[in-house]
Order: structure tokens, then C-alpha cells, then sequence
């Protein structure tokens, strides 16, 4: 079953097949894959958000984060939400849903098994994407 936990925030702007991802509480401006997007431009709206892990670690400490906070993203930090198989849901600023790799050494768990409330890096393949769950009414 595929994880689809819902990120608030604003699109800024669509630019192309991508959108211009403002999530809540940040100052992050994360370009997201979403062709045909059809959803409001700068009101209050849930994305689910999707990416492809190309390396994960599990770490014993930092923080929660997205890198660049500007464009599209490629390096993530945060605790785990949800595990399901091969898929995670990582909140790092932003709640994202990340399928791991399944190629031999793409997961490195020296500080442990990824698990809930479990701290794990993510180098992201490109292409992160997003679709539109629905407008907020708040």
C-alpha cells in the first residue's frame, strides 16, 4: 500500500509540469513535479508528496530538514511517521512520503532499523513530485 500523508501549505506559482511548493511554518520553496496542476495558486492547500530514495541512513541526532530550501528537493533529514514495506513517511520540515531503494547498500542502518520516531537522511533521486489532496478550509 502506498503512504499518502498530506503536507500543508501554499503553491506559490506553477512554472511548466512543476509547482512552486510553499510548505507551512517554513521558508522553504520546494519545486515539485505535478503535471496538469490544477489546484489554487496561493491559498491554503494538503499535497501529498512523493519521492524516490537513492541512498537513506538512519543517524543518532540533527535536525529536521530539506536541502536547498530553495528548488527542488535532494536532501532530506527528519523523524519517521509511518513505515509501510518499503515506503516512509518522513516529516522533516515538510511531511513527505519517500520509497526506499531496494538496490544492495542503498540503506545504511549503522544507528539502527528505520522505524517510527526513528531519525533518517534521505538523498533524494530527482524528480520529487506532488499532487493535490484538497484545498484547506484554514
Amino acid at each position: 500500500m502506498s503512504l499518502a500523508h498530506p503536507a500543508k501549505g501554499k503553491v506559490i506559482r506553477v512554472e511548466g509540469d512543476s509547482i512552486v511548493f510553499k510548505p507551512s511554518n517554513s521558508t522553504y520553496e520546494l519545486i515539485l513535479k505535478s503535471p496538469g496542476y490544477a489546484g489554487p495558486v496561493g491559498e491554503a492547500v494538503e499535497l501529498v508528496i512523493h519521492g524516490k530514495a537513492r541512498k537513506s541512513y538512519t543517524v543518532p541526532s540533527g535536525g529536521l530538514f530539506v536541502s536547498p530550501i530553495m528548488g527542488p528537493p535532494k536532501v532530506l533529514q527528519g523523524r519517521v511517521k509511518d513505515v509501510s514495506g518499503d515506503q516512509i513517511t518522513l516529516n522533516c520540515g515538510v511531511v513527505m512520503n519517500i520509497t526506499l531503494s531496494t538496490e544492495p547498500g542503498a540503506i545504511e542502518m549503522a544507528n539502527g532499523p528505520i522505524a517510527a520516531n526513528g531519525l533518517v537522511n534521505v538523498i533524494l533521486m530527482a524528480g520529487a513530485s506532488a499532487e493535490l489532496l484538497q484545498t484547506s478550509v484554514a
